[in-house]
């Protein structure tokens, strides 16, 4: 993804992008502060709907007080009132904007700010 080359330090010759890791543990701090400022830890959720992710927002949801989705995510969760399962976060951590597109989608469009852990290929729409 072009947008992800400003965080990319080299590519290999076997074609495997390398992560710049100054650059990466940036944005991490930059998340943690504004995970913290946030005065309820109910009002983020962590979400995962790739199996590797699920036990790591399971655990953070754990251990934070926050809310997590783990496996499928239903659609209108964010935007759909009358929706059962009906949530209004004020934060949404998302372990691969790739496989979890859809909430990503719907916390843009309710203004809810998204933090991503993103792979070189991932899109950063919205994120």
């Amino acid at each position: 993804d072009p947008q992800m080359k400003r965080y990319i330090w080299r590519r290999r010759k076997d074609g495997v992008h390398i992560i710049h890791l100054g650059k990466t543990w940036e944005k991490l701090v930059l998340a943690a502060r504004v995970i913290v400022a946030i005065e309820n830890p109910a009002d983020v959720i962590v979400i995962s709907s790739r199996q590797y992710g699920q036990r790591g927002v399971f655990k953070f949801a754990q251990h934070t007080g926050s809310a997590y989705i783990g496996g499928r995510y239903t659609p209108g969760t964010f935007t759909n009132q009358i929706h059962r399962d009906y949530k209004e976060p004020r934060l949404l951590v998302v372990a691969d904007p790739l496989s979890d597109a859809q909430p990503v989608l719907e916390a843009s469009y309710v203004n809810v700010p998204c933090i991503a852990f993103c792979d070189t290929d991932a899109p950063l729409d919205h994120v």
